[in-house]
């Protein structure tokens, strides 16, 4: 039996993740994943302490999936606390809180703000709470980390009265994922916790790097959506606001139309014209598809110009982390984006970046500006969150 598990819970609109943590040993001693909800071709993997395992659940919505995944729960033993991963906590939660009806209404609150994550986080705590109501469970949200900026930084440059009225500004998102890191970065590197200045980079379907003063974020590529800023997967990033009108008179299309568009068909599936996933991108790349390297190279650039962006919010730059699917996988990204960054003095060591960096995640030359990877453990720190809200006197982190 595990000893103080936790069990983390991800919910999304047609997906759920689903992590247990051992408390005690910082072990994940199970994960897994149940996709497409909703439709025939349902379907949850897990793995344990054996082979990865799969089992068709057609049909089944977040209700039903979250009793699978109870029924895998026999022998873990007496969950002693759930968290749940938020996406917009907006201007009202700056840190995890413990869940309660007020909780509940600040997240639903939100929902204008993140329509396509709200709502499924609330599906799965509600579900959670139906399925286990005395176990505790806590709220960890996305732009927690990010509510630190200043307000040069989150304001943006329309009529103030859309801020003091309707809270229209910048949150950023992906902030476990900025803080973990950014703390392992601090660790490894052996920087002062009160003064170092840290570049992050997540970098997966969704993409968001931040600038870390001194354990604080300062400034993020994201804003009031997780549409704004690198380009991703499905999403754009960064376009001119005027593209929607633009499109509107050219296309006939809708306002809605245009945010789906920007949201699930363009970046680097857009791009390509082939797929969102870097993997499949990088091997057509070097079998001559010139829309794939275009793609990759439209990805790079985009990134490295951030990431001279955000270096203006640090009073001086100690180091580079990459993290999250492409950031800890893909080489030759990370590569090409420290040959666009000889500004600030960096230099890639192509066999260390070649197998993921040193000991410490290094990838950099001797002598240049430190770049490192770092495997991010968001649902860890979801879990560490949960355990210590709920077990403060426990001494575990």
């Amino acid at each position: 039996m595990v000893r103080s598990p936790v069990l983390v819970i991800n919910s999304g609109s047609s997906s759920l993740k689903f992590s247990v943590f051992d408390m005690h040993t910082g072990r994940e001693v199970l994960a897994g994943l149940a996709e497409r909800l909703g439709s025939p071709e349902a379907l949850m993997s897990w793995q344990g302490e054996g082979a990865k395992q799969h089992r068709a659940i057609p049909d089944q919505g977040h209700d039903g999936a979250l009793r699978e995944v109870h029924s895998l729960l026999d022998d873990v033993g007496t969950l002693v606390a759930i968290g749940h991963r938020v996406v917009h906590g907006g201007e009202a939660f700056s840190g995890s809180v413990v869940i309660d009806e007020a909780v509940i209404e600040g997240i639903e609150g939100c929902a204008s703000l993140a329509p396509l994550h709200n709502p499924a986080n609330l599906l799965g705590i509600r579900a959670m709470q139906r399925l286990y109501p005395s176990v505790p469970q806590v709220a960890v949200f996305d732009t927690a980390f990010h509510q630190s900026l200043a307000p040069e930084a989150y304001l943006y440059a329309i009529p103030i009265r859309l801020y003091r009225e309707q809270r229209v500004r910048r949150y950023g998102f992906h902030g476990t994922s900025h803080q973990y890191v950014a703390g392992e970065a601090v660790h490894r590197l052996e920087l002062d916790p009160q003064d170092h200045g840290l570049i992050t980079a997540h970098l997966g379907n969704g993409c968001s790097a931040a600038a870390i003063h001194n354990g604080r974020s300062v400034d993020t590529t994201m804003g009031m959506t997780p549409l704004e800023g690198l380009v991703m997967g499905t999403r754009s990033g960064d376009v001119d606001p005027g593209l929607h009108e633009f499109l509107a008179e050219k296309l006939g299309l809708t306002l809605a139309e245009i945010t789906a568009m920007l949201n699930r068909e363009s970046g680097l599936l857009g791009l390509s014209a082939l797929s969102n996933d870097m993997r499949t991108l990088t091997e057509a790349a070097q079998s001559g598809n010139g829309d794939a390297q275009r793609a990759i190279e439209v990805f790079c650039f985009r990134l490295a110009r951030q990431i001279g962006a955000l270096a203006a919010s640090l009073p001086r730059l100690d180091a580079l982390v990459f993290t999250g699917g492409i950031g800890e996988n893909a080489a030759p990204v990370r590569e090409q984006v420290l040959k666009r960054l000889p500004l600030f003095g960096f230099e890639c060591d192509t066999a260390l970046n070649n197998q993921h960096g040193d000991d410490r995640g290094r990838i950099n030359a001797p002598g240049t500006t430190t770049a490192v990877v770092i495997p991010t453990r968001e649902e860890w720190m979801i879990a560490n969150d949960a355990f210590q809200l709920t077990h403060p006197s426990s001494g575990v982190e």
